[in-house]
């Protein structure tokens, strides 16, 4: 079967440069690769380029083509379908170029080299209402990792280049399909794509750059967080990688229930318990706040569920410091047991009018 013409095949003239053969070959991956393009005869086309590209790109074995053709490499047992060996091409720049690594393989090359930042963490810490009201100081214990002092996050000592992927960070295998062989990059598992290996392994790491510690750090917490929220403490989460910044600590809240207060955002509600006769009336209480205690006056006849607003007795917003309103929730208390004298003087004010307020007159009126 005749073999087309290798400069043919990728559309160069015989005095094609470097640069010109390599832009015609990746042209033409681009268009017939089988991954990008299912179409008949798509296939064989991309096959024909990759091996044209395979000589053609090869000084050594482009002038051999160039004197004797393609019976230059017919002779060759066992090496591709062209009489030669796909293995140590390296396509990693063009296909990383055309598919950045996508459609199911790797071409990225010695991505692992390069520096990144270190993934964030998260913690759970729990605060007590008077702690999340005034906002505190707390020294916490992390575990988290660092970089290895003893490699200075390498890795390893007396770094060489790869043997398995020469430095590349990626290996080249040959697929052989229906349609003939096709090359696949994957990422060198020797080295882990980095392109390098170390004679001496790093004791203290194993090689990861980075050691497991536990370390205490002191974080201000400011005042008004709330069950939820979140604090981020830049540069204390995991180290990074090549040289990359650590991450950042993300501390999330809880907040423990109080006795007494509770809490909508910045607002604080407490409940006052009034006798029937300090409701009837009206009488002066001393108010409980997160901040101290308040003189309040209650009025005379105060109604059960009203409520007395306390400005700026609530709590602070964490991001603008302006503080909310606290409510104090009148709770009239309708006494259980009475003594003798008691129900006495009960019975004496229920022969009294008590049925002229409004609304025991307005739900009389559909009797």
């Amino acid at each position: 079967m005749n073999k087309k013409d290798y400069y043919e095949v990728l559309g160069v003239s015989k005095s094609a440069t470097e640069a010109e053969i390599k832009s015609a070959f990746r042209k033409l991956a681009k268009q017939y690769h089988p991954d990008v393009n299912k179409e008949a005869g798509a296939a064989e086309k991309f096959k024909e380029a990759q091996e044209a590209y395979a000589v053609l790109s090869d000084e050594g074995k482009r002038k051999q083509y160039d004197q004797y053709g393609h019976a230059a490499f017919s002779g060759n047992n066992g090496a591709g379908s062209a009489g030669f060996d796909f293995s140590d091409m390296d396509f990693s720049d063009i296909f990383g170029d055309i598919f950045g690594g996508g459609f199911g393989f790797n071409f990225g090359g010695r991505q692992s080299s390069r520096a990144s930042k270190g993934r964030d963490s998260i913690m759970h810490v729990n605060l007590s209402f008077e702690e999340a009201v005034n906002g505190t100081k707390k020294t916490i214990s992390v575990n988290t990792t660092e970089k290895c002092d003893e490699c200075n996050g390498a890795g390893g000592h007396n770094e060489t280049k790869c043997s398995m992927c020469h430095g590349t960070g990626t290996v080249t295998t040959e697929q052989r399909t229906l349609f003939g062989s096709f090359m696949s990059r994957t990422t060198c598992p020797k080295c882990h794509g980095k392109g390098s290996t170390f004679e001496d392994v790093c004791h203290k790491c194993k090689g990861k750059g980075k050691v497991n510690v536990t370390k205490d750090i002191e974080v201000k917490i400011p005042a008004g967080v709330d069950t939820g929220n979140q604090l981020r403490v830049p540069g204390k989460g995991e180290a990074g990688s090549n040289g990359g910044p650590n991450g950042d600590l993300y501390l999330e809240f809880t907040i423990k229930e109080h006795p007494l207060f509770t809490r909508e955002e910045e607002e604080i509600y407490v409940d006052v318990p009034l006798t029937l006769t300090e409701a009837i009336n009206g009488c002066k209480k001393d108010i409980p706040t997160v901040y101290g205690n308040v003189s309040l006056k209650i009025d005379a006849g105060v109604q059960n569920g009203f409520k007395y607003k306390l400005k700026g007795k609530g709590m602070s917003n964490p991001n603008t410091g302006k503080k909310g309103d606290m409510y104090a929730v009148i709770k009239v208390i309708t006494p259980r047991k009475l003594d003798k004298n008691q129900k006495k003087l009960i019975d004496e004010l229920a022969k009294t009018d008590l049925s002229s307020e409004s609304e025991i007159k307005k739900f009389n009126s559909y009797l």
